[in-house]
């Protein structure tokens, strides 16, 4: 184990996050909030003054597999939910650390939970860095380390691997470094297209930045009690676009960008995405059309909350709570589904169940042709045991930890649809749950030891469950 390379990496993160707090800094000087304003300088103080030290001399060996990236990623996510909780609990904006752990988790692993009854009397500065999580936790802040701080070593796809969501991550140009800069220029440009269409729809600037920042990072803290209710049908139908949009794996968009429409268009994985977002929306319209007035207003909401829960995001335009059953059932399936591969998007991933759907097929032949030599093939191309068998493992343990999950939290004795959707939205990266944490509630319900388990569910889901999973397995700190 690289210890010398892991805190190394661990300065660059701590130093990268403190520069990031920076613009919540003005936004308290625009607004006059000065004492949450000092709260975020004295936080982005701390983390520069632990980092830059750090990183002033960098180890001569910095050779690093995929044991290290694993655990450097787990713990570079640990360390900036830790220290970006601080401008909460400084302020005193949400006083208690686990609940201030859980709202940062929650923002940099773009779930969009929250324990706060009354977001509006937060003040704005502390608003857009939690919205900001958002921003910095879709891509992954590793990722825009490798992008734009000048690193060099052997480790760079073993850290990129172990952050980005999906079964497989595959290099965009020949280096690292070009692939991350690609991904952030694309997340750069989809971010700049939505604050303008937004503020077409005359939506504040403020509220625009921050909405996007959640849209973006497909995370869903939303600026006011009613989440995206209050906004009008342009500006909703805008953040469903952009939330499908950021749920699309962005390889996709780097086809786009070199002109091959064509290819991009054949993916599967889009494909079926799509399709499940289409009839999902139908299904849902047909089972809510007596709830609303107009036709239009009734595929707006279906379409934004489909839209909302597939893709991990977690606005909502309605209390979805009081639709039938069979709708709050499919939302409830379809956080299980989750976006592609490659987005910003939580849940097990549409290219997993894919995968999954073709092996079950897989196996019903050989049962009735045991002779059949047969391969699952994804856009022509054929996924190796070793790949199906990284999936089978990922979904035992998925199922494991929720499981487990679930029944920690019936400790404090809410009711099980309550439970089991909040365990979901918190393992899916979503945000609102059903019954008493539905998308006009909170999850400030949950006693303090529920509360650190969903901490810990949000930041298994965001990493895929091994690296973290990892970090506290025995033999992962042993020297072979």
């Amino acid at each position: 184990m690289n210890y010398l390379m892991i805190i190394y990496i661990l300065g660059w993160i701590l130093s990268c996050e403190g520069a990031l707090m920076l613009p919540s800094v003005v936004v308290a000087l625009i607004y006059g909030e000065y004492p949450a304003g000092c709260a975020i300088l004295i936080a982005a103080g701390l983390c520069l003054l632990i980092g830059l030290p750090i990183t002033r001399k960098k180890p001569s060996n910095s050779v690093f597999y995929t044991r290290e990236g694993f655990v450097t990623v787990a713990l570079c996510w640990i360390t900036i939910s830790v220290m970006g909780s601080l401008p909460f609990i400084i302020s005193g904006a949400i006083p208690n650390p686990i609940d201030a752990l859980f709202e940062t988790v929650s923002g940099f692993t773009t779930t969009g939970a929250s324990i706060l009854a009354d977001v509006e009397v937060v003040p704005k500065c502390l608003i857009f860095w939690r919205s900001f999580t958002h921003w910095i936790g879709g891509m992954g802040i590793l990722v825009f380390l490798l992008a734009f701080i000048p690193m060099s070593g052997g480790y760079h796809m073993n850290l990129m691997k172990a952050e980005s969501p999906g079964p497989s991550v595959e290099k965009l140009f020949p280096t690292v470094q070009s692939t991350a800069k690609a991904l952030y220029k694309m997340y750069l440009f989809l971010t700049v297209l939505q604050v303008i269409l937004l503020l077409i729809g005359r939506m504040p600037l403020f509220d625009a930045l921050t909405i996007t920042f959640g849209t973006a990072g497909t995370g869903g803290f939303g600026v006011h009690n009613n989440s995206a209710a209050g906004y009008s049908p342009y500006c909703q139908y805008v953040i469903t676009l952009f939330m499908i949009l950021f749920g699309v794996n962005f390889s996709v968009y780097f086809l786009i960008m070199i002109r091959r429409t064509k290819r991009a268009l054949q993916s599967e994985e889009i494909r079926y995405y799509l399709g499940i977002i289409g009839i999902c929306i139908l299904v849902i319209m047909f089972n809510i059309r007596h709830m609303y007035p107009t036709l239009e207003e009734t595929f707006r909401q279906a379409a934004f909350q489909v839209a909302s829960i597939i893709t991990t995001t977690g606005y909502s335009t309605t209390d979805f709570n009081y639709w039938p059953e069979l709708s709050r059932n499919i939302l409830l399936l379809i956080m299980f589904v989750g976006a592609c591969a490659g987005s910003t998007g939580g849940g097990i991933k549409v290219s997993r169940i894919i995968v999954l759907a073709k092996s079950i097929r897989q196996e019903l032949i050989h049962f009735i042709h045991p002779r059949a030599v047969t391969k699952i093939t994804v856009d022509g191309k054929v996924v190796s045991r070793e790949n199906v068998r990284g999936i089978y493992a990922f979904l035992a343990v998925y199922l494991l930890i929720f499981v487990v999950s679930v029944l920690l939290v019936s400790l404090d004795n809410l009711d099980g649809m309550t439970n089991i959707s909040a365990v979901a939205s918190a393992f899916n990266n979503i945000g609102p749950g059903l019954n008493e944490v539905g998308p006009l509630e909170n999850f400030g319900i949950y006693s303090d030891f529920s509360t650190f388990v969903l901490t810990l569910d949000m930041l298994a889901g965001r990493l895929e469950i091994f690296p973290l999973l990892l970090l506290f397995t025995p033999g992962t700190w042993k020297k072979f």
